[in-house]
């Protein structure tokens, strides 16, 4: 069943075969994990939000794909990624609100401290922020394509089919995020 493509895979799902879902999550669990790390602090908050992502994917599955027929396949990846996408959004505006701080990262940070030097890691320490409020001062459209083709690794044809634009627009977005971005946090360092 592995060999089958991602729409052959929905079909046999509405069909009534659960472990065709089970092997599309296989399938795409890392490109969730990876566009999910992008806007969490931690790996576990990625891991959970990537099983959220596949839960409402599995929820509305049925009433989605039922809308596709034989001739117009169902784009099962850049749906996935949509659905990502968004519930990724709003757990990064919720954690605009609230600001947790596991007492395993304090731990940790504090043997790094110890281990490499106070000095190396909170100068790794600031450039990772420095990146990370770079990346959430871009404009959304230039932030959802750097997050696709960065963290997703998609294509471009892929990232402008999820996000509904051109993909010759894709590219220019992702050109200004990239000149945007270097020029933010090279200004920052000096």
């Amino acid at each position: 069943m592995s060999a089958l493509s991602d729409e052959a895979l929905c079909g046999a799902f509405l069909a009534g075969d659960a472990t065709a879902f089970g092997q599309l999550f296989e399938r795409h669990r890392g490109l969730v994990f990876s566009l999910m790390r992008r806007y969490t602090v931690s790996a576990e908050d990625a891991a959970d939000l990537t099983q959220q992502a596949f839960l409402r994917a599995l929820e509305a599955s049925r009433r989605v794909f039922a809308r596709f027929t034989p001739t117009t396949p169902t784009p099962f990846r850049s749906w996935l990624v949509r659905v990502a996408l968004n519930l990724a959004k709003n757990h990064a505006r919720q954690g605009l609100r609230w600001r947790p701080v596991l007492v395993e990262s304090v731990t940790d940070d504090v043997a790094a401290d110890m281990s490499e030097g106070a000095d190396a890691s909170l100068e790794r320490t600031q450039q990772g922020q420095r990146v990370r409020q770079a990346v959430l001062a871009l404009p959304r459209r230039q932030r959802e394509v750097l997050t696709l083709r960065v963290d997703g690794g998609l294509p471009f044809k892929d990232i402008a089919q999820t996000l509904g634009i051109t993909e010759n627009n894709a590219k220019v977005q992702f050109h200004h995020a990239v000149k945007r971005l270097k020029a933010d946090v090279a200004g920052e360092t000096q």
